[in-house]
């Protein structure tokens, strides 16, 4: 009876540890996952600033729709499907919840309203393939009005603003994390453009549970 009971203890404890060491391991993939995520996020925000902002090196294909006052391509609708030159190009009238909450990051293709990274700016991103993110992330840009809008809209000294918000998935593509920046561009001074604030959702989750239309 001794034995027997001393060997359901070392069993119990043995179960005991087995348990512990695969919550750790659990515990490290999804924290792995989630900072998969992350940095897939933060680069599409860096994608997001250079197709409004473009560079010497890359003109992207609608750099001009943020080199003036002309925003009748930021709808409420944001674009839809990858065909549209103003895909992921917003504006927050007419929505009874923001626009971001709004939008889903998971479409693609013609059904999709926010743009995949790369996709205007050129640039390159692995995904979907071992431990890469299991797609690309992607963003749409608000365009936020500013109280100088009465300004001349050829005027070099106008400043835009905008608000990024950036989608990064995990190797799990349940996994995402979404971050959010206000972008400052200023025409005639580049060197006075560049982020004001920045922020994780870190409620993304539950915004998404049942996505608002």
């Amino acid at each position: 009876m001794v034995t027997l009971l001393m060997l359901t203890v070392v069993m119990m404890m043995g179960i005991s540890a087995a348990n512990i060491a695969l919550h750790s391991e659990k515990a490290s993939r999804n924290d792995r996952d989630r900072q998969i995520a992350f940095q897939a996020a933060e680069a599409a925000l860096v994608d997001a600033e250079l197709d409004i902002q473009g560079s010497p090196d890359v003109r992207t294909t609608r750099s001009v729709l943020f080199d003036g006052r002309q925003v009748e391509g930021f709808t409420k609708e944001c674009g839809l499907g990858h065909a549209d030159l103003y895909l992921g190009l917003c504006t927050s009238d007419g929505h009874a919840v923001p626009v971001w909450q709004a939008v889903d990051f998971m479409e693609s293709g013609s059904q999709s309203r926010s743009v995949p990274y790369g996709y205007f700016t050129g640039q390159d991103f692995q995904a979907a393939e071992g431990s890469l993110p299991a797609r690309l992330p992607r963003y749409i840009v608000e365009w936020i009005p500013m109280p100088d809008a009465a300004q001349d809209p050829n005027d070099m000294d106008v400043i835009h603003l905008y608000r990024i918000t950036a989608v990064g998935f995990g190797v799990r593509d349940t996994t995402q994390v979404a971050l959010q920046t206000y972008y400052r561009k200023n025409l005639r001074n580049q060197n006075q453009s560049g982020r004001l604030g920045w922020r994780e959702m870190a409620n993304w989750g539950e915004l998404h549970e049942e996505p608002v239309r």
